[in-house]
């Protein structure tokens, strides 16, 4: 009898998980193709072959959860350091956000370049966040929750982040009533102070 891979149905119905690449190399917006029926909906939303088939890291060790009270809380933009880096998925269970990445990685084409995409719970799309890429997000409605999925574990040593208003990076993020920033991360350094184009 033949294996069955992943998203392979043998009645024909969907249940795949659906790559996108970003300009960012390496990071990919994921879709889930639901099962739906009268109940409700069932949906695949990693699958270990298929991740590795796009280059994909999917031995995920370590899930947060980041819940935000107000529209307009902005996060990032943060990332681990080296010898600590991490491959990160990223889902909203509840709620809504503009997701921004931003590569941080010299030997890459986009290096200092970013890229933004709206996850929810309504599109339930993911975004996969690889190693040498900074992430944040900001709410776009009240009480969201993020789910993040890490393949290295938190080590607070390693954390760095980057200002989410550099202007240099002119990242488009969302107008909103009242932006809501923590005191650490208005103070974090800008893409100047700690790389060289």
């Amino acid at each position: 009898m033949g294996r069955q891979v992943c998203g392979a149905d043998p009645h024909g119905r969907g249940d795949e998980v659906k790559f996108t690449a970003t300009p960012l190399p390496g990071a990919f917006v994921i879709d889930v193709d639901a099962l739906t029926d009268e109940r409700g909906f069932f949906a695949r939303t990693v699958c270990a072959e298929e991740f590795a088939h796009h280059g994909l890291n999917a031995h995920f060790v370590q899930q947060s959860v980041s819940w935000n009270l107000r529209a307009g809380t902005l996060r990032g933009m943060h990332y681990q350091a080296a010898p600590h880096e991490e491959d990160k998925l990223v889902r909203v269970t509840r709620g809504a956000v503009f997701d921004v990445i931003l590569d941080l990685r010299r030997d890459s084409p986009a290096f200092g370049r970013w890229f933004g995409v709206e996850l929810s719970t309504d599109n339930r799309r993911q975004l996969y966040i690889p190693r040498g890429v900074a992430h944040g997000f900001q709410t776009l409605v009240a009480e969201t929750e993020i789910l993040y999925e890490m393949t290295e574990p938190f080590q607070p040593a390693s954390a760095r982040g980057l200002r989410w208003d550099d202007p240099d990076l002119a990242i488009g993020w969302p107008q909103c009533a009242e932006r809501i920033i923590s005191e650490k991360d208005k103070g974090l350094p800008l893409f100047a102070q700690c790389f060289d184009k």
